[in-house]
C-alpha cells in the first residue's frame, strides 16, 4: 500500500544513470525509489552546495599538487638533460671522418642497451625524482613550497 504522503513522480534517465541507480539499489537491498529519493533529498539539501564545493576544492587541490610535481619534475628533466648533453660535448670531441662509419654502427648497440637499461630502472625504481630533496623553489617571489610523494 502507498504512503498517502508521498507524491508521484515521472523523471527520464539516461540508460547509464538507470542501469547505475538499479544496481546501487540492488546492492543495498533497497528500492530504486528509495535510492532515488534519498539522492534527490541530498541534492537538494542546504548542505549539499558546500558539500559539493568542499569536494571540488579538494579535488583541485590534489590536481594542484599533481600538476606542481609535474612541473617540477619536467624542470628536472630539461636540466639533467641540459646538462648531459654539455658534459657530453665537452668529453667527446667530434670523430674523424673514418672512425664516424665504427661510431654509427656500434650507435644502434649502444641506443638498445640504453633503453633496456632504463626499462630496468622503471621498472625496479626508485625514480630520480624521488632521490631529489622535495624542496621545490618558488616563483622567485621568496617561498619554498614542499612537495609531497604519495
Amino acid at each position: 500500500m502507498m504512503n498517502p504522503k508521498k507524491q508521484r513522480l515521472s523523471v527520464y534517465l539516461d540508460p547509464d544513470i538507470m542501469k547505475a541507480l538499479a544496481e546501487y539499489a540492488a546492492r543495498r537491498a533497497q528500492s530504486r525509489s528509495i535510492v532515488a529519493e534519498a539522492g534527490i533529498a541530498s541534492f537538494l539539501s542546504p548542505d549539499a552546495a558546500e558539500r559539493q564545493e568542499a569536494a571540488t576544492t579538494k579535488r583541485l587541490d590534489q590536481f594542484d599538487r599533481r600538476l606542481t610535481r609535474m612541473e617540477r619534475d619536467l624542470v628536472i628533466s630539461v636540466e639533467m638533460l641540459a646538462v648531459f648533453v654539455r658534459f657530453w660535448l665537452t668529453a667527446n670531441p667530434p670523430l674523424p671522418e673514418p672512425a664516424q662509419a665504427a661510431a654509427r654502427a656500434q650507435a644502434g648497440e649502444r641506443y638498445d642497451a640504453f633503453v633496456a637499461a632504463l626499462g630496468r630502472r622503471l621498472a625496479k625504481g626508485p625514480k630520480l625524482r624521488q632521490e631529489i630533496s622535495e624542496d621545490v623553489p618558488g616563483d622567485g617571489d621568496g617561498e619554498t613550497t614542499r612537495s609531497t610523494e604519495n
